[in-house]
């Protein structure tokens, strides 16, 4: 073997028929074929699996005991394998803390930059922060009242974790006597505090104790003096009964309750600083560092919303839904039937003098807001008792003060749960939405703060970037330049793989699966890494075919840089550009699991017995139809403005099928996720709960009876999900098992063939069919159970047979076999028809949903959707349905959405696949970039039409798929570079 190749042998892994191959190393190989032929099983679960198994084994038995151990692949040997990375389409992160910044690091260096260069200013005057004297120090103190007591104390430790028992010695050593730790005062000579080394503290030495008057002024200077020489520059005055506040102004004041100061009153805490004041406003900063820019830490984080850049509040739209509703029934949350709300409502109305069952909107203004927010003036209330009626007077809290206090004080979930329907989230007003706390925004480099940093996109920082060194001084120029350096590779990275129109500040958890591959993808372009196998799942998903081209010239880069490529992929543009090609086969599922054909672009095309070959040779293709449909109505969005959209006006025709296409980022998620699809459901279900996209409204709404939306996100994580549970065909089977006779003898009803409760199961593996043994510092091993076999069920449940067959002989049958044996079912006919109809034929019904590909997943739930029954005039919403499928599965998938529109409801569909959109009979392309570039609308029509506008990005693109079309004008750039040679 030689060591140029990686050379498996002998891989099983699922549908693997004992598969041998040889990949050559510091290649970009692309492996293609059928959903469920086999791709993933040999790139990820062999290949990589293998590659992270013996890294770690590599370690020691004590690190492995924290690392969790990896199961060994069912393959006899892989040789050539160097390490693995393996970059796939989970989400980059769910955490609403992780931002597309802190998910590339980013931040970490914007961080560092302002953190050297940036000059402090005011947050209330916008005056540069400047040093502070001593002298400037004291006559501040001394602005307390006469005879205040107070502290001078030095903090020599903050926020370090440590016993610090030498500290505490030397302070000894020094004649110090008291300390204050984490707000608690302790005597040294006394005791010593015993802390946890594990956990943060702050140290304070208390220098003196003074009562604040002119004659201390010498004493006061001189333990401010001796502060500041102790802590580095700066000192704290602590006042521990702080007179009130408007008899003084000692500029920011910290006032802390008994929980943080470690007393139980409240206190005052006042830090000074020699190098950051504003002696204008009297406001005190703390030193900057780079945590005064995380909005994870305390030290940087908005104090109202914790770093979320966001609250949730009460929404008075939700709270009066209906405001031409009477007072007593015109607040959701509050049900009149209660006595406490009855009460409240019958006084308050008396107390304007307006009737319970006057509508709401016929209130004065004032009158209304009083309701809602709490009276000016006191109200009498009235409330029966048994010893006659009692009178008391106070002010009405207020609607929604009252829910807010609620949500707040009560320890019931339910009561908080269903407070929470009636909140919204709003963007936080103390920050507005960046996370940061004032002083960590007022910090500026050449006049921009980070929090304009964060918001730009990321095409427009890589230009704010590479033009702001030429303004720096000589001194900052110096400290920033490895900074800058770093920053502007990593958003050149991101530019590269078509990622320019992403703000920093964009949370990580709305990036689609497409987006965050990538930017896991220009982090390793980032890290220089030579020798690595990255192994990576369809990175083209999601990105649009101008976006393409980026993308690949960084995968060869990444190759060029002495890396091995092993890509699973559909796209051809892609293989066209890959020097290696694998393609899985020939059928999918058990009829999968071998290599077909293996060679470059050109001996690939010409292969027999390759679906993928036909498809990329042209001998098969995917066809135009020959007519396109006449819209039946419309629906139309009007002034659609989430996000990037710009005041949009969209009509979408009915009874067609639409396809919305664009440049990434465009805005096509926002107009049918976040606008058509949060707005119909809230109008039509009457679901307060959703939120939908700003906009002014949907019209023709009458025109649909109900809408779908079938997206990316995954149809199970546990073993126990499947294709017959998911899809509702598991609920008629077990029926038909509960009806046969042998059944009703012995009592059985329908739950006793579920495998996920106790009765039917076989309680020795719990209805998994397979017994985890656990092998410590080995991988565990995973074995059939002994007391069913696998079969999941108990002997008594097996005993009961339809047709000859138990119940885990059918979850053992594929879906081609089972259409056959219950052709008498017409409720699991369809069902099943449904899951052939989108290319799964091949599956079993009891396949766990752990175990499915990308492109098997998503037409599974596609199916499920498809299997509701609808009276024709349904809209269906589709996100980018062609997700991990073949040419060959994507026809099939074709052919299913137009059997769906010819039934009379309408599918629109967000996609970039150039075959489903030349099916389309409408297309709306927006654009024309992405980000704030984007948002318009730059062509819509027929596919047809949309070629002939020479601004459409897609339309250049489509001419290709358009012989028809006549078009003179820029076709889509499809170059073919020469294959490497030996030599390079």
């Amino acid at each position: 073997m030689s060591k140029d190749y990686i050379e498996v042998r002998g891989a099983e892994e699922h549908n693997l028929k004992d598969l041998d191959v040889r990949i050559p190393r510091e290649t970009f190989t692309v492996v293609t074929g059928l959903s469920g032929s086999g791709k993933s099983s040999l790139a990820f679960e062999t290949i990589y699996a293998e590659g992270q198994r013996r890294y770690i084994e590599s370690l020691s038995a004590y690190a492995r005991n924290f690392l969790g151990q990896m199961d060994k692949p069912q393959v006899e040997s892989v040789e050539g394998l160097s390490p693995a990375i393996s970059i796939d389409q989970k989400n980059a992160a769910n955490n609403p803390r992780s931002t597309v910044g802190t998910v590339t690091e980013l931040h970490d260096y914007l961080r560092l930059l302002y953190a050297r260069v940036g000059t402090p200013h005011c947050p209330e005057c916008g005056r540069e922060v400047g040093e502070q004297s001593a002298q400037q120090m004291v006559r501040r103190i001394l602005e307390l009242p006469e005879g205040t007591r107070a502290k001078i104390a030095a903090p020599v430790v903050r926020d370090q974790k440590g016993a610090f028992e030498d500290l505490f010695d030397e302070l000894v050593s020094e004649g110090y006597s008291r300390v204050e730790v984490d707000g608690e005062e302790f005597d040294l000579a006394m005791e010593k505090p015993d802390l946890d080394e594990n956990y943060d503290h702050t140290v304070d030495v208390v220098v003196d104790r003074v009562k604040i008057s002119e004659k201390a002024r010498s004493r006061i200077t001189d333990s401010v003096e001796t502060a500041l020489e102790e802590a580095d520059g700066t000192l704290k005055i602590i006042v521990p009964d702080p007179p009130a506040e408007d008899e003084f102004h000692l500029g920011t004041e910290a006032r802390a309750t008994g929980d943080l100061a470690g007393g139980g009153d409240e206190r005052l805490v006042v830090e000074f600083s020699e190098e950051l004041a504003c002696t204008h406003c009297g406001i005190d900063f703390s030193e900057i560092e780079t945590r005064s820019f995380s909005f994870n830490s305390p030290h940087g984080a908005c104090p109202e919303c914790e770093g979320i850049g966001n609250t949730k509040e009460i929404d008075q739209d939700l709270v009066v839904e209906d405001p031409s509703k009477p007072i007593k029934h015109v607040f959701e949350p509050w049900s009149y039937k209660r006595s406490y709300y009855r009460t409240r409502l019958d006084s308050v109305a008396e107390h304007f003098g307006v009737s319970v069952s006057t509508p709401f909107e016929d209130l004065d203004d004032d009158v209304q807001r009083q309701f809602l927010y709490g009276t000016d003036r006191e109200v009498v209330f009235e409330r029966q008792t048994r010893n006659g009626t009692r009178r008391k007077t106070k002010r009405f809290e207020g609607v929604i003060p009252n829910l807010e206090r609620r949500h707040v004080e009560t320890e019931s979930k339910g009561t908080r749960e269903h407070i929470e329907e009636y909140m919204a989230v709003t963007t936080c007003p103390a920050c507005d939405g960046t996370r940061l706390k004032p002083q960590s925004r007022s910090v500026y480099v050449d006049g921009t703060a980070i929090t304009e940093v964060n918001r730009m996109s990321i095409g427009d920082s890589l230009a704010h970037f590479e033009s702001l060194e030429a303004d720096l001084t000589d001194r900052e120029r110096t400290i920033a330049e490895e900074i800058l350096k770093e920053i502007r590779a990593r958003l050149g990275f991101m530019t590269e793989v078509g990622l320019d129109y992403l703000t920093l500040d964009r949370e990580a958890s709305t990036l689609s699966g497409g987006e965050s591959q990538r930017i896991r993808l220009a982090t390793q372009v980032g890290s220089g890494l030579v020798g690595v196998l990255y192994v990576l799942d369809e990175p083209s998903i999601g990105l649009h075919q101008r976006d393409n081209d980026k993308l690949l010239d960084t995968l060869e880069g990444l190759r060029d840089l002495g890396n091995s490529l092993l890509v699973v992929e559909h796209d051809e543009a892609t293989m066209r550009r890959a020097d290696n090609i694998i393609d899985m086969g020939p059928g999918p599922g058990k009829r999968g699991g071998e290599v077909v054909v293996q060679g470059d672009f050109d001996e690939v095309c010409e292969a027999e017995g390759s679906i993928t070959a036909d498809y990329l040779s042209g001998r098969k293709d995917i066809p135009v139809p020959e007519t396109r449909r006449e819209r039946d109505g419309e629906l139309t969005v009007r002034g659609a403005r989430q996000h990037n959209l710009k005041d949009l006006e969209v009509s979408l025709p009915l009874g067609t099928f639409t396809a919305i296409t664009g440049v990434s980022g465009s805005g096509k998620s926002t107009l049918i996720h976040d606008i058509l699809y949060k707005g119909l459901a809230r109008e039509m279900n009457n679901n307060t709960s959703v939120d939908p996209g700003d906009h002014d409204a949907i019209d023709g709404i009458d025109q649909i009876e109900t809408v779908r939306l079938i997206d990316q996100s995954p149809i199970g994580r546990t073993p126990r999900s499947n294709p017959a549970t998911y899809t509702g065909v598991f609920d008629y089977v077990r029926e038909l098992f509960a009806e046969t006779k042998l059944s009703k003898q012995r009592g059985y009803e329908k739950g006793r063939f579920s495998f996920n409760v106790k009765g039917g199961r076989c309680e020795e593996c719990g209805g998994q069919g397979d017994v985890k043994i656990e092998m410590n510092f080995l991988s565990d091993v995973y074995v059939p159970c002994e007391e069913c076999g696998g079969k999941r069920y108990n002997d008594e449940t097996l005993d009961v047979t339809y047709k000859g067959k138990t119940i885990a002989d059918v979850l053992d049958m594929e879906v081609d076999d089972a259409y056959e044996f219950f052709e008498a079912n017409s409720q699991i006919r369809r069902r099943l028809q449904l899951l052939k109809d989108v290319g799964l034929g091949y599956m079993t019904l009891g396949q766990p949903s752990t175990t499915l590909s990308g492109g098997e997943a998503q037409r599974i739930k596609l199916a499920e959707e498809l299997g509701k029954r609808d009276t024709g005039d349904t809209l269906y919403l589709l996100d980018e349905p062609t997700t991990g499928l073949h040419k060959e599965d994507e026809r099939k998938l074709i052919d299913v959405l137009h059997r769906l529109v010819d039934n009379g409801s309408t599918v629109t569909v967000i996609e970039h696949e150039l075959d489903l959109v030349k099916n389309a009979d409408h297309v709306l392309d927006l654009g024309p970039e992405g980000g704030e570039h984007g948002g318009e609308v730059v062509a819509a029509g027929t596919p047809e039409e949309v070629a002939r506008e020479e601004s459409s990005y897609t339309g250049r693109y489509l001419r290709d798929m358009l012989p028809a079309v006549d078009i003179e004008g820029p076709r889509a750039d499809k170059r073919e570079p020469a294959k490497p040679t030996t030599d390079d």
